[in-house]
């Protein structure tokens, strides 16, 4: 009766973990598109008021400001979503993603329509093809996450670098390393997401809070990728 008992209890407990993985992924996905759609509809509105671009981009101090905020809302997420209300650790990422779009409304001036908008395509189907990958494969990520990890440091030192060199092939060898290194990381990201949601056993606000945390990487890859992929097709469209 007890061994049975236990095979019942073990079964109830991988129902309910197949019942939540799926949902927590998919949040996963809606927060991600909810908050490109956010950063894409700022970006888009700040970009089409003189007054704003004016605003932002004629301070040092407002540019600056903006940095520096989008900055401490992702170090603040990140480090302290265990301490942070779900309702909080939301509302600070969709703060975010609206900061982001506010600084990222220059693109709309520095490229055509046309290119932002193909690079953006470019970006949707290489992202969606390396998540894919992440999810799916049966290889472990683990330790090329941690080689793309030191590879991003290593490209934002260089990126500061070239800032005081200014120039520009670096400055393309740059972008199609972080190419290269936001495509392994999506798929890394997704995998990582995929193994922490599988381990949780319910939709609590604990799970979702890790769907969130999910969501931020994703959209993160996402937006440096697309970053990335715009310095080297713009170029090669002017």
């Amino acid at each position: 009766m007890e061994v049975n008992d236990l095979e019942r209890m073990i079964r109830e407990k991988e129902g309910s973990m197949s019942l939540a993985f799926p949902a927590l992924m998919r949040k996963v996905y809606v927060w991600m598109t909810l908050a490109l759609v956010l950063t894409a509809v700022t970006a888009f509105g700040v970009a089409s008021s003189p007054r704003l671009m004016v605003a932002i981009f004629s301070n040092s101090w407002i540019m600056w400001g903006l940095i520096i905020a989008e900055l401490a809302l992702v170090f603040t997420v990140s480090g302290a979503i265990n301490r942070l209300s779900l309702t909080t650790a939301t509302l600070l990422f969709v703060l975010y993603s609206v900061l982001n779009g506010a600084t990222l409304s220059v693109i709309f001036v520095a490229y055509a329509p046309m290119v932002i908008a193909k690079v953006f395509f470019i970006t949707a189907g290489t992202f969606g093809a390396m998540a894919a990958i992440g999810y799916f494969t049966k290889a472990d990520l683990s330790k090329l996450g941690k080689l793309l990890i030191m590879a991003l440091i290593g490209l934002i030192i260089a990126t500061v670098v070239n800032i005081f060199i200014k120039s520009s092939s670096f400055d393309l060898i740059l972008s199609y390393i972080g190419v290269l290194i936001f495509v392994g990381l999506t798929a890394y990201d997704s995998q990582k997401i995929k193994q922490m949601l599988a381990m949780q056993e319910d939709m609590g606000e604990g799970a979702q809070k890790l769907a969130l945390m999910g969501a931020l990487s994703l959209y993160l890859d996402f937006i440096n990728l697309f970053l990335y992929l715009l310095r080297i097709f713009g170029r090669s469209s002017n």
